[in-house]
């Protein structure tokens, strides 16, 4: 299994399925440009997902780890298109996040070092803007109160996001 399968294992599959449910397998669908889709069999069905890291992230924080942005799609949750960051510090408490795309802003909230869209019935448009733009940057508040913005090419979505439409694990 190579790194990024791994990461996306340690990183996604297991903390988003909950409880005891581990990865059966993690097969790679792609690598598209900046974005690498994968799918997953878990216990509660199969998982797709693609992912990509920063082009920027400014400023950097100090106890800066790594960051993911990931596209999920879950079928057997009837989950499509969930927007998931794992920013790669801790944002501050009770905080929200911004995405802007293509000059669409959608909130994000924030738990720990994680943030998801805040409404989940603007999942398909912010996919689409996802295929559409050239970049996204999200913009939190960190857990000691810097501004920090973390940039995403969006070089390969259409590809990575195609890839996992039709997640059947």
């Amino acid at each position: 299994m190579n790194f990024r399968a791994f990461a996306a294992i340690a990183i996604i599959a297991v903390p988003l399925l909950g409880g005891p449910a581990m990865a059966q397998s993690v097969k790679l669908l792609g690598e598209y440009r900046d974005w690498t889709a994968y799918t997953a069999t878990e216990s509660t069905g199969p998982v797709c997902f693609a992912l990509s890291k920063p082009t920027e992230v400014t400023p950097s924080p100090d106890d800066f780890t790594e960051a993911w942005l990931y596209l999920t799609n879950r079928p057997s949750e009837s989950v499509r298109n969930e927007l998931n960051l794992v920013a790669g510090f801790t944002f501050a408490p009770d905080t929200t996040a911004t995405a802007t795309v293509s000059g669409q802003s959608f909130e994000l909230f924030t738990d720990k070092d994680a943030a998801w869209l805040q409404d989940p019935a603007q999942n398909d448009n912010l996919a689409g803007a996802l295929r559409a733009g050239s970049s996204i940057t999200i913009e939190g508040t960190s857990d000691k109160g810097i501004r920090i913005s973390e940039t995403f090419s969006l070089s390969g979505a259409t590809g990575a996001s195609r890839a996992i439409e039709g997640c059947t694990g």
